[in-house]
Parts: C-alpha cells; sequence; structure tokens
C-alpha cells in the first residue's frame, strides 16, 4: 500500500508527525505538506506564483503553497506513480460541520479524491494535540480496517473523521454522521496599525447550531469518532426543478425594457 499524506498545519506539525509515526511500518508512505501553517485554504491552488518542493532533515517534503497545491503536484510529477490513499491531518482542531467548507485538511484529501483516489481528512476535535499519539493510533487502526475491506485502491471516496481528544481506551466506536451546522461566525475584530491603519482579522466560528443526534457535534461531544462521508457535486439537486419553471417564466417574460437615459 501506497500512502500520500498532507495536511494544512505545515509539515512541522505534531499532527503530521505523529500521523506519519504510525502509517510508516504498514505502508510506503511520502509526506508532501506545506512550509507554513495553512488553515482555512480550503481548496486553493496557487496559479500567479512559482512554487518551489524543498526536504527536510526527517524525509518529509515541503512547498511553499497551499494543501491543495501539495498533493496537486504531488499527484501530476513529483512522486512519479499513483498512491493507493491520501491521508490528510491530523488536524489541530475539529473540522465538523460548515468548517468543512473552509478546511485546508479536507481540501487536501478532496485534491486526491478529484484525482479519483480514496482519502481521508482526519482531525483531532480541541486544539492543543492532547492525545494525538492516540488520534494517530485510531487514524492508523481506520486506514487498516480500510485495506483489509479492500476499500483502497479503488473506486474512489473521501471520508472526514473528527476524533476527540481522549486516551485510546477512552475512545467510543465509529460512528457514521451527517455534518451539523454552526450559526454564523463572529463579528469581525477591527485593530489599528502601527501607521494608523484599521487592521480587520476574521471573527471565530460560530457555535454548533445543529448537533443534534446524528451529526458529527453529536458524536464527537459523547466521545465517538465521526466519520462523515463526503461529496464534491455542490449542485442543489431538490431545486433543480424549481429552478427550470423559473428560467422558463424569465424567457417568457422576454428582455427587460431599457432605461430611460433621461432618467
Amino acid at each position: 500500500m501506497k500512502i500520500l499524506i498532507s495536511n494544512d498545519d505545515g509539515y512541522q506539525a505534531p499532527g503530521i508527525v505523529a500521523l506519519h509515526a504510525a502509517l510508516q511500518d504498514i505502508a510506503d508512505v511520502e509526506v508532501v505538506a506545506p512550509e507554513h501553517n495553512n488553515s482555512a485554504k480550503s481548496n486553493a491552488l496557487t496559479l500567479h506564483s512559482p512554487l518551489y518542493v524543498q526536504r527536510a532533515a526527517n524525509g518529509f517534503r515541503y512547498v511553499n503553497g497551499t494543501p491543495a497545491d501539495c498533493v496537486h503536484i504531488a499527484l501530476t510529477g513529483l512522486l512519479g506513480y499513483r498512491p493507493d490513499l491520501v491521508v490528510s491531518g491530523i488536524n489541530n482542531g475539529a473540522n465538523m460541520g460548515d468548517d468543512t467548507i473552509y478546511s485546508g485538511t479536507v481540501g487536501a484529501a478532496m485534491e486526491g479524491f478529484l484525482f479519483g483516489i480514496p482519502a481521508i481528512a482526519f482531525s483531532q476535535v480541541d486544539k492543543g494535540w492532547g492525545e494525538i499519539e492516540a488520534a494517530a493510533c485510531k487514524a492508523r487502526e481506520i486506514v487498516l480496517q480500510m485495506q483489509r475491506g479492500s476499500l483502497v485502491g479503488q473506486v474512489p471516496w473521501l471520508l472526514n473523521v473528527n476524533i476527540p481528544n481522549l486516551p485510546l481506551e477512552a475512545l467510543k466506536p465509529l460512528r457514521l454522521c451527517r455534518l451539523g451546522r454552526r450559526h454564523a461566525a463572529e463579528r469581525v475584530i477591527e485593530q489599528q496599525s502601527p501607521r494608523g491603519e484599521v487592521m480587520y482579522w476574521i471573527g471565530g466560528a460560530g457555535a454548533a447550531k445543529d448537533d443534534a443526534e446524528g451529526t458529527d457535534f453529536h458524536a464527537t461531544a459523547h466521545g465517538h469518532v465521526a466519520v462523515t462521508p463526503l461529496k464534491v457535486d455542490l449542485t442543489d439537486h431538490d431545486a433543480l426543478g424549481y429552478w427550470a419553471q423559473t428560467v422558463v417564466r424569465m424567457a417568457q417574460a422576454g428582455d427587460p425594457p431599457a432605461q430611460d437615459e433621461a432618467t
């Protein structure tokens, strides 16, 4: 089994170091990760500046780009082979509910999925790397289960996994979940720069809004490892019929009258 590992916290982050250590004896593992923290970069690709790949003393390769850049470069020439699995993480903090839209951790895994490769994004629920070794052991266990189930290297799939910061023996079984929802983000933070200019910082994520049973929020709050299958299709299939009728009505109404130039 050949595994490509990436993340969004950077190649020196404890999460990716622990994940590599946990997987290196069960697979041929390569790490291609961002040089610096790239949280909330989602699926962004760098198109207007060059990217450089360096190798660290521990053998990890790092890129002056986004998580998606790292996986894209790896799969389109850097590795020279097609991995059986792309694994992203372990992220410093949860990627649940609306977080998945912004997550660089999920973005790295999704880039693998877009290339037709099974992919998993791993995150710890709380920041600070507490019980990171337990999380890495659980990630290893999940990867092995996927391999033994003949799910690795076959048709592509994309999983988002959130692991509570608990000792390994305290972690409850996997629970298949849907994504929850958050309230709107907190207000932007305004500060003044030393030059007197106004600076803006994005506010914190909103609290959980939909954390009912069946969501990732609910599962992790009760000690379970939350597993959510994701897809890329953003089409609102339920609304296609409504919009089909709306477009017909718009066409029948014709173009709006030209505005009077005198007004």
